[in-house]
């Protein structure tokens, strides 16, 4: 791995809604503050300032809760179209110095600038300059990680947080990782979290060090992948957001299992939005929609339906997915989850025509929300038609 030039960076915004907020409310610097989808009984937190985290407030916590935890806190109503000139402004940045950029979120975003080394410096360089940029043009700091690989470059980016710059040069991935405690590996929930303690092993380097059988025993085929990735060993290539991606997807796994059909259909929901958002940046459609479902401990299922036409919009890949989680779900007793994740695949160019009467405004609307959920574990925007609903949709996200 040592032949190979740390290029990869993984760019993060640092409490993207709150740090927005702040830019027009400075007063509330150094406080407890949180940016949740609604204020009411069904709110969720989207995120929250560092100094609420310390209270054990967190993404997608009910705001009932939040309030609990932290009833010193300002809790603020989040402002989408606030957000999205921030971000769009973000993702500028960003292809200013590669088109290798693949977006992870309104707030975070993969770079491979092992193309613009010569015209921009080397990729430290790099992330100091789009540092800089990211606070004089939007008036917020970001955080930047920089390995070989995103995998690496991500719980770099996590490490120096918030407002920080980490480099792990090519070769020394396995010894930045030994020392971090096991929860930081991305794919590590609580639950393999809790595993893996029973086993003895707490950090990074003990998994490394955990004999491949052992794990495969324990966790499947899941067991080798845990060994690889606790090497820092992590081959997938950076994509552009407009690159010919096979599929586009989203999955939620939850720190406890799941029953809630309201809360599984909402986060689905949601998926489908952000989805949708991302089809529309690539103009991609889908001829066929992907459900999985993971019951404890790892029993995965996935099903497909091809609906017969190339969809790409929110309303019409809901159908699909919701769909096949109802028949999913009930076969299988309707048992509690331990993720949720919905795809679409066999994609092809969009070649889309309003049907009489119909209008891109609600489409719109999805990509503004969808673009602006955070990431692989945070936030969900709710919807006043799933509010309405009675039984069958509402619930927060991640």
């Amino acid at each position: 791995m040592s032949d190979r030039t740390a290029s990869v960076l993984h760019v993060d915004l640092d409490a993207f809604f709150v740090s927005m907020e702040l830019l027009r409310r400075p007063e509330l610097r150094g406080l407890p503050v949180v940016v949740a989808g609604g204020l009411g009984p069904r709110g969720v937190v989207n995120t929250c300032s560092y100094e609420a985290r310390t209270f054990g407030v967190r993404s997608a916590m009910p705001v009932s809760r939040a309030r609990q935890l932290c009833p010193a806190a300002t809790f603020l109503e989040s402002d989408y179209p606030y957000y999205s000139a921030a971000s769009r402004t973000f993702h500028a940045i960003l292809r200013d110095y590669t088109p290798l950029v693949e977006p992870a979120g309104a707030d975070e975003a993969y770079l491979d600038v092992a193309g613009s080394e010569r015209l921009f410096g080397d990729a430290p360089t790099i992330a100091a300059g789009i540092r800089r940029r990211i606070h004089e043009e939007i008036g917020i700091t970001g955080s930047v990680g920089v390995s070989i690989n995103k995998l690496v470059s991500k719980v770099a980016s996590d490490a120096g947080k918030p407002d920080g710059l980490v480099v792990v040069t090519a070769g020394e991935e396995a010894a930045f990782f030994a020392p971090r405690p096991i929860r930081e590996l991305p794919m590590v929930g609580p639950k393999t979290a809790e595993a893996l303690r029973g086993l003895g092993v707490h950090t990074l380097g003990e998994l490394a060090r955990f004999p491949i059988g052992a794990l495969e025993a324990r966790f499947g085929h899941h067991g080798r992948e845990l060994h690889a990735r606790a090497l820092g060993i992590f081959d997938a290539p950076v994509l552009a957001g407009h690159g010919a991606a096979k599929s586009i997807s989203r999955e939620t796994t939850f720190d406890n299992d799941e029953p809630s059909r309201e809360r599984l259909r909402a986060i689905l929901r949601g998926q489908c939005e952000r989805v949708a958002a991302d089809l529309s940046r690539q103009d991609r459609a889908s001829r066929t929609i992907t459900l999985k479902l993971r019951f404890p401990p790892f029993e995965t299922l996935t099903r497909s339906a091809s609906p017969g036409r190339p969809i790409d919009l929110a309303d019409e890949l809901f159908e699909a997915a919701g769909d096949l989680f109802e028949r999913a779900w009930s076969e299988h007793a309707c048992r509690p989850v331990r993720l949720i994740g919905m795809g679409a695949t066999n994609l092809q160019e969009r070649a889309r025509q309003l049907r009489l009467g119909e209008s891109m405004d609600a489409n719109v609307l999805f990509e503004t929300v969808a673009g602006l959920r955070d990431r692989f574990g945070d936030a969900v925007i709710q919807r006043g038609a799933e509010i309405g609903h009675s039984r069958d949709h509402h619930g927060p996200h991640h």
